[in-house]
């Protein structure tokens, strides 16, 4: 007789954080992309769970032209570099070019969080180490994924989320001046 798991075993989660602020000449709009790289996602080792609704953003840095942003949840066996190759190869096909940071961009794509906790071996680190204070990530990574803990500071995304948008206490030795 042999030992059969009588369930399957859950493949590891991704959220992973999608942007745009470039037109693609085939795809469109910055939104377009966005549902256009969603499909590119989905392959035989990575299956789409679900996905936050699109939001627009202001860019941080240079660039002068608002983002769309959103967050897929996939499940996929890949390892974290794994995912990571996969990833930047679709931002390749969709024309990303590698140059300054935060300046206008067709399409980028970044593993946010990963079921297997915390991950980092120097050009790869999950958690991103700034999702926690960007609303264009925690907003919708909140709407698909609330209670998902954050590896390190082990807040939800609703209390990560939550503490952005609270108003922030004013320094009473200030405020006299």
């Amino acid at each position: 007789m042999t030992s059969a798991t009588p369930f399957p075993v859950p493949l590891p989660l991704y959220a992973i954080g999608l942007g745009s602020n470039r037109r693609h000449a085939r795809h469109g709009d910055p939104r377009r992309v966005l549902l256009a790289a969603l499909g590119a996602l989905e392959a035989d080792d990575i299956e789409p769970v679900d996905v936050s609704p699109i939001i627009t953003s202001e860019p941080i840095g240079p660039s002068r032209r608002r983002y769309a942003n959103a967050v897929a949840l996939v499940a996929s066996p890949l390892s974290p570099p794994e995912m990571l190759a996969r990833l930047q190869r679709i931002e390749t096909e969709f024309g990303r070019r590698t140059g300054q940071r935060w300046s206008a961009r067709t399409l980028d794509l970044d593993i946010l969080l990963w079921s297997g906790g915390a991950w980092s071996d120097g050009a790869l680190h999950i958690p991103h180490p700034a999702m926690a204070g960007r609303a264009f990530v925690l907003g919708p990574l909140r709407a698909i994924a609330p209670d998902w803990r954050h590896p390190l500071s082990r807040r939800t995304i609703r209390q990560l989320a939550a503490r952005l948008i609270r108003p922030k206490p004013v320094d009473q030795s200030v405020a006299a001046h």
